[in-house]
């Protein structure tokens, strides 16, 4: 009788909070610091509530406990709500809420609360907003989040963080959106209670993308460098690579060339044959195609930054549909530490008297240069994890059709190795199949979650390049290669002869390497797979 009851009361739950927006169902629920924010069970439930007598409990986890909460002056009990006035960074945990009449006590909801500290530099956390994609031309409304108490609570919107047009209804209304309306969208609601004023934000990402017509396509035509600045820090005596990558648009252009200039002079091509290459020379240009966007790209090889090179201009100079436009770079002396004369001398006296020794270690470096980096994060507990702002370490992208030659890969994807990387050595790896709640938009989904990631598993095969495959990979090349953000790791799970199915444009990324799986040898924790994986991985404490 009482798991009958559950039931009926668990399904009244969902059909009646249709109905009411306020309450939130979702398991785990994120909120800033400092602002407004309440759990709450619908408030039609309590008309299934039959007994005359009975108790609605709040409870909160700690340590592993079910610990009844008490009401203070910031934390009220109110009917079906439980309000923080306002949350704190302390509130984060575990919440249910139970039912009791004396005979059954059962509970109704939970949820898990996540209170994020604020940005004090900025009025939004770029970990707690939603991001909305809308094509250019077509109408729009951004809706602000209903958490006000009162209807006449004042709602105030913002634009990057500065006020936006003194709007201050609950829907922004775009009749005709532009590029220009792209941005990060705030708006802030003032909620009075007991003489003091709260706040609750609710903060959405929009971006506009320009499609259709030809002549607005065209004026998106531009240079994209890869270093991203006009002047460029390379280290003296040091081989050195500049790229410079033209955007074309959403189709590719015949006519389209980009090349290099130094000091108004064309350097020489480059020969492929290393004794015979000029100082510097240029490679040929390459057309690529990410998504639906068309690049082309041409490298610039330097084989020995000289003095006189941080005195010459680099101009990339593109050209398509008869117009020309130029991007001019300068060379600046990275920061270089010469040792001292004692240290040097004595490391060249060394050098010679025991050459042997120097090879040795020189082998030794080179051989087990993979478990030097591991045993050195271990010592150091080195985290480059820290504070950069992503989610998950990783984004696993493999092949989602589940047809039999790819279920052992499934089961690599959704089973190996996340026991592996996740309960071993402490990472967190966003799986779409697994992490992502159905229902949403899947590209939305993939873009998101691939920019909250320090990293992109690619799970190769033969028959990788499937639809959503080959947008995850897409995705994970342009910020690789275009706004350089995430790194690239592929997991040879089947031998391949032949990488020709993969996208051009792998060749570009600065460095890429293949880590093999060899089935039963691989499943060791110590096997040469999972340390070179650990070391293509961002430096975390393992447990």
């Amino acid at each position: 009788l009482k798991k009958m009851t559950l039931i009926i009361f668990f399904f009244m739950l969902i059909i009646e909070s249709a109905t009411e927006k306020l309450c939130p169902l979702r398991a785990s629920i994120d909120v800033l610091e400092g602002e407004y924010f309440f759990l709450c069970y619908p408030e039609s439930m309590q008309e299934h509530f039959q007994e005359e007598a009975y108790t609605i409990n709040w409870y909160k986890e700690n340590a592993g406990k079910q610990q009844l909460m008490k009401e203070t002056h910031r934390i009220v009990s109110q009917m079906n709500f439980l309000e923080f006035w306002p949350a704190e960074l302390s509130d984060s945990g575990n919440y249910s809420v139970t039912y009791n009449n004396g005979k059954q006590n059962f509970t109704i909801q939970k949820w898990t609360l996540n209170v994020l500290e604020r940005n004090k530099s900025s009025c939004f956390n770029k970990n707690h907003l939603t991001t909305e994609i809308k094509n250019a031309g077509t109408g729009h409304s951004l809706k602000c989040s209903d958490l006000s108490v009162n209807e006449n609570d004042s709602i105030t919107w913002y634009k990057d963080c500065k006020n936006y047009e003194n709007e201050t209804e609950r829907e922004l209304d775009f009749k005709t959106l532009t590029v220009q309306h792209a941005g990060i969208y705030t708006c802030k609601i003032l909620i009075s209670h007991e003489g003091k004023i709260y706040h609750s934000t609710n903060t959405i990402k929009l971006i506009v993308e320009e499609v259709g017509r030809d002549e607005e396509i065209e004026t998106e035509i531009g240079i994209k460098l890869v270093q991203e600045s006009s002047h460029v820090m390379l280290c003296l005596g040091k081989e050195e690579t500049l790229n410079c990558t033209g955007f074309l648009g959403y189709y590719m252009r015949e006519d389209a060339s980009i090349y290099w200039l130094i000091n108004q002079t064309f350097p020489k091509k480059c020969s492929g044959i290393p004794e015979n290459e000029p100082s510097i020379c240029e490679e040929e240009f390459k057309n690529l195609q990410l998504g639906n966007k068309f690049y082309v790209t041409r490298l610039l090889r330097i084989r020995k930054v000289t003095d006189e090179d941080m005195h010459h201009n680099f101009t990339c100079m593109l050209q398509a549909d008869e117009r020309t436009q130029i991007k001019i770079m300068k060379l600046k002396k990275g920061n270089t530490r010469d040792l001292p004369v004692r240290i040097f001398t004595t490391g060249m006296v060394l050098a010679v008297l025991f050459p042997c020794i120097a090879v040795a270690v020189v082998f030794v470096c080179v051989m087990f240069r993979v478990d030097l980096v591991l045993f050195y994060r271990n010592v150091c507990r080195r985290d480059d994890t820290a504070g950069d702002g992503k989610e998950y370490d990783a984004f696993v992208s493999y092949l989602k059709d589940c047809v039999s030659p790819t279920e052992e890969e499934r089961e690599f994807a959704l089973k190996i190795l996340p026991m592996v990387l996740e309960e071993n050595f402490g990472y967190k790896l966003c799986i779409f199949e697994r992490d992502v709640s159905p229902g949403g938009a899947v590209v939305d989904d993939i873009h998101s979650f691939i920019d909250k990631s320090r990293r992109l598993i690619i799970i190769l095969s033969q028959n990788y390049v499937s639809d959503r495959a080959i947008y995850e990979l897409e995705s994970g090349l342009h910020k690789a290669l275009v706004e350089r953000k995430t790194k690239i790791i592929l997991i040879e799970y089947m031998p391949i002869s032949d990488y020709n199915f993969l996208p051009e444009s792998l060749s570009l990324l600065p460095s890429k390497t293949v880590v093999k799986w060899k089935k039963d040898k691989s499943l060791p924790l110590n096997s040469r797979f999972w340390k070179n994986l650990r070391y293509l991985m961002p430096a975390k404490p393992t447990k």
